[in-house]
């Protein structure tokens, strides 16, 4: 069984008992957190694709850890006009395990 979710403008393909890393969430360590824009879900039979999103489905994850990426360094250059400028950037992210997969109020699948 997996589920596709929006988050951060991105999307995830997500199963129970997977691990994945998104732009950050608020949140503690240990926090639940749960995602309601769910844009398709594959039980193993069918596929159900929202129009945009699922009506009534839901992903529930854990909060694993927040973080900072590795650093991007950036460098411009512009030729004959002595111009360089060189920065750096290092994103934020959360890492959250995925629980459970539901599809209704009464339909849940867990890890």
């Amino acid at each position: 069984m997996y589920a596709i979710v929006e988050t951060g403008g991105k999307q995830y393909k997500v199963s129970p008992g997977n691990i994945i890393r998104v732009e950050k969430i608020d949140g503690e360590r240990g926090n639940a957190c749960v995602f309601d824009k769910v844009l398709a879900i594959s039980d193993g039979e069918g596929l159900k694709v929202g129009k945009p999103y699922v009506h009534g489905a839901s992903v529930d994850g854990t909060i694993i850890r927040q973080g900072k990426a590795r650093k991007v360094l950036v460098f411009k250059f512009k030729a004959k006009t002595n111009y360089r400028k060189r920065y750096g950037h290092r994103q934020h992210f959360t890492e959250i395990r995925i629980e459970s997969i539901n599809q209704n109020a009464e339909d849940t699948v867990s890890a």
